[in-house]
């Protein structure tokens, strides 16, 4: 049985029996979180978001609305999700960068903000402190080390750039054309594509 429930203090939302919603957290209508998850005080989720199994959110996290979290991630202080991200099943985002069991380093959190559609892949490591642009994909695996520009296709670890994808998450070939939508991109410069409005 699936035992999702309405909590009366996100009406709209179904949240698991199993998971745990700190007073003080806000969550959106048409939420979904599912089983053995935790959202700290100080967190807000959008509407319309699927949070999937054991995913830790928070403190302070701001995720946009239409956002997918898969199993086993953690969105830690610092991180904001503009809408309709895609967070691969055991993706990590680091807080610190050089973190030590025997030093407090709460004061050095680093701010990760991620663009509006991007998807981050299965296992892909964000490192804290650099932005991911609107529907940028980083593959499976990755290692973000740097700030990731808009529609960037990053692979590899570290991740590097191998070329370009829509906002349909379709990669797209010399002629910027998406082969889903039919959408039409333009070079800005060799680092940067924008959408033709």
């Amino acid at each position: 049985m699936t035992e999702m429930k309405e909590d009366p203090r996100f009406p709209g939302a179904l949240i698991h029996v199993s998971s745990y919603v700190d007073d003080g957290a806000v969550v959106g209508r048409g939420t979904k979180i599912w089983h053995f998850c935790h959202v700290l005080a100080g967190t807000v989720i959008g509407e319309n978001c699927s949070i999937g199994q054991n995913v830790m959110i928070g403190p302070r996290v701001k995720i946009g609305s239409g956002c997918k979290i898969q199993n086993n991630v953690s969105l830690y202080d610092g991180v904001e999700l503009e809408g309709d991200v895609f967070c691969g099943p055991s993706c990590v985002f680091t807080n610190v960068n050089n973190p030590r069991a025997s030093v407090s380093r709460k004061d050095e959190f680093r701010s990760t903000p991620v663009g509006r559609g991007a998807s981050i892949g299965a296992n892909a490591t964000i490192v804290c402190g650099h932005s991911l642009g609107q529907y940028c994909f980083i593959g499976a695996g990755a290692v973000v080390t740097k700030d990731v520009p808009g529609f960037a296709l990053m692979v590899g670890n570290p991740a590097r750039r191998m070329g370009w994808v829509s906002r349909s998450g379709e990669r797209l070939g010399a002629d910027l054309v998406c082969p889903r939508s039919g959408e039409r991109y333009r070079e800005l410069s060799p680092a940067q594509i924008a959408l033709i409005v």
